[in-house]
Order: C-alpha cells, then structure tokens, then sequence
C-alpha cells in the first residue's frame, strides 16, 4: 500500500476530525517519539558502556539537552511537510522550527566550549600552590564565558533577524546616529567595557583564580571571575561582587601575584634590658618547629627606640596568607610567653624621677625604678 493510499484511508476514517488539529497531533506526537527514542537509546548505551566507558556516561549526560532538541527538530522536520495544516498554521511553525535550529546550533556552540574548557582544565586540578594552574584557570575561564556570551549575542540577534518587523527595527536602530543610536550605545557600554576587561585580565592577569587581594579595605582571595564581574570571598566567608572593570581602572593589592608564599611582620616592644640576641636565637628555633614556616626566612631586628621601649620586628614566612596570618599569631603568642616567663627583665617599664619630700627642692634625687616601687616610695 502505498503512503498515499494509506494518508487517503486515514483521512476517510477521521474526516470529521478538523485538519489543523490532526496537523498539531502529528506534530506533537513525532516530539513526543522523538524524546522516547533518546531515553531509550541514552539508557541503552549507559547499561551497555557505562561501566567499561564512564566518559561515555558524561557526554551523555552533557549534551542531553541539544541532543534530545535536536531529534525533536528532526522530527518535526520528517512530519511538518505531511501535516494537514493551512498556510495560517504552518507559516508560524515553519518560523518557530527556524528559530529552534538557530538556538539548537548556539547550544551545541556552548557545550563545545564548555566541554573543551573542563577536558582541559582537568589537567590543573591543584590551583592552591600552583601558579602555572592558577593562571591557565584564570585565561580559560574568563575565555570561556566571554566565548559564551559571545555566542548567546549572535544567536539572539540572528533569531531575531529571522522576523522581518524585527529586523528593519534594528537595522534602522543601528544603522542611524540618532538619539535612539545613542541611548542604545550608553546602556551597552558598562557591558562592553567589562568584556573588554575580562579579556584584558585574561591576557595581561593581573588577578588569578584564588589570588589573595585587598579591595576597598578588604581582604580575600578570588573565587570566580565571570564575564562581566569578580566575586571576592573574604576571610570572614563574605562574598564581595565587583566588576572587572574595577581591577583595570584602580589600584589593589595582590599579594599573590608571582608567587603565593609571603613574609608575615610580628612587632613587639620591650625594655631596653631585653638581650635581643637570646630572643633572636629563641625565635629562630620557635619558628623551625612550626608546621606553617615554609624554610625562608626568619629574622629579627631592632627598628625603632623611644624614651621607654624599643621595638622588635620578627620577619617569618610562610606558603600563602592564611598560613601566614597564622604563623604570625602563633609565634607573637610564643614570644610574649617566653618573655614573661624567661625574660621578666624585658617587660615594658615606666621610668620616673623622685623629689624627696621635706628636702631642699634644689637638691634632686634621680634614680629609675618600676612603677610598683614609684608607688611604694610616694606612701612612705
């Protein structure tokens, strides 16, 4: 029996059914096949591969969503011209089915992308330590969601070229220097100016994916760089969003530019009878049996002296900033217990000078003394 004989059957069989709902049914239907189709066979290949090829498994699972529209397209491609529509019915399906294949082709565009950019990120996993991982995250991420908005902006404007209204709309929107023109090109300019950013910061990198920075007063590292912003997480697990035209327009700290190590400052101020050199010796082997001291450096020095103390500054390092941070709590904690403890004479003192009381004003006594023994004298 031929396809025409069969189509004439059916229609002698249901011809008080009105055609443009037969028309809808077949097309729906060839969707509803279509989507059962992939189920089964996506089923099938996972039961029979999964195991042996668990990549296999992810390429499913990842490209689901254009694969299952993709057969729908095609199944409406094999049943639309069979369907028993009017001009009134087809034209707009006809228009729907041109649009879907235009965002079918920029979805598969962005899984292309998204796809190449985790295979090859698998290969730097570890961007704590690693510098070199830290900067090819950085450059693939931000390309890739620059990629990505790129893609999303040309198929929008593509689709949108597909209506005829639309597209004279835009051409005389873009094509003229009026006002309308140049409300469009302000409102587009932060985003233009923070794509341009991102690919700036992509190849010059002046931030990293987990960099420690300071911005505006605040201390964090970098948890993502999208397309259009940074999002900071702060020490205290706060999140500070900011755009990446910031990092190009203003100054910041990054203390993890070129490498991720740093050298903590622990200041501390004592009498002028400490013995600076036994401290010295204390902390070096304080700082050797600390698990947070990277091996550099370790130095203590006298910095400044004033009418009652002089000030110690302690130089350790460690491998990034919160162990730094740390390291640095550690020994000043370390350091003031060994001074008390071993080293009373280095406390900090108040130093006076006694006028005897009853005696000749003129006649003065000087003498240095605690302030406990100041006190003691003034009672007697």
């Amino acid at each position: 029996m031929s396809w025409q004989a069969l189509m004439a059957d059916i229609d002698e069989m249901f011809g008080w059914i009105p055609s443009w709902f037969v028309g809808l049914n077949l097309v729906a239907g060839a969707i509803l096949l279509a989507l059962s189709l992939y189920r089964f066979a996506a089923w099938l290949l996972k039961r029979a591969f999964g195991t042996r090829l668990p990549l296999l498994s992810v390429f499913i699972d990842r490209t689901a969503g254009p694969a299952q529209l993709a057969l729908c397209l095609a199944a409406v491609a094999l049943v639309l011209p069979l369907a028993p529509l009017d001009d009134m019915i087809r034209t707009p399906l006809m228009r729907v089915f041109v649009v879907a294949v235009i965002a079918l082709i920029g979805w598969i565009s962005i899984r292309i992308v998204d796809m190449s950019a985790a295979r090859y990120l698998q290969n730097f996993r570890d961007v704590t330590e690693n510098f070199i991982a830290r900067k090819h995250v950085t450059q693939v991420r931000v390309f890739k969601r620059v990629t990505d908005t790129i893609i999303v902006i040309i198929s929008v404007s593509t689709a949108l070229m597909t209506f005829d209204s639309v597209k004279q709309y835009g051409v005389s929107l873009f094509a003229s220097a009026g006002a309308a023109g140049i409300i469009v090109g302000l409102a587009a300019r932060p985003l233009l100016s923070n794509l341009i950013a991102g690919l700036q910061i992509a190849i010059t990198q002046p931030i990293r994916i987990e960099d420690a920075v300071i911005i505006e007063n605040e201390w964090g590292w970098v948890e993502d760089i999208a397309a259009t912003y940074v999002v900071i997480r702060l020490w205290d697990w706060r999140r500070m969003v900011v755009p990446l035209s910031y990092f190009i327009e203003k100054p910041f700290q990054n203390w993890t530019r070129d490498t991720a190590s740093l050298i903590g400052v622990i200041a501390l101020h004592v009498d002028y009878r400490a013995d600076v050199a036994r401290i010295r010796r204390w902390l070096e082997e304080a700082v050797k049996q600390s698990k947070l001291w990277d091996g550099a450096v370790v130095n203590l020095q006298v910095v400044d002296a004033d009418s009652r103390t002089i000030e110690l500054r302690a130089l350790v390092s460690a491998r990034n900033a919160p162990q730094s941070w740390d390291l640095r709590c550690e020994i000043r904690e370390k350091l003031v217990a060994f001074i008390r403890d071993e080293m009373p004479e280095a406390l900090p003192r108040e130093r006076a000078i006694l006028i005897p009381s009853g005696g000749d004003d003129g006649d003065l006594l000087q003498r240095v003394a605690p302030p406990e023994k100041v006190r003691a004298s003034a009672r007697n």
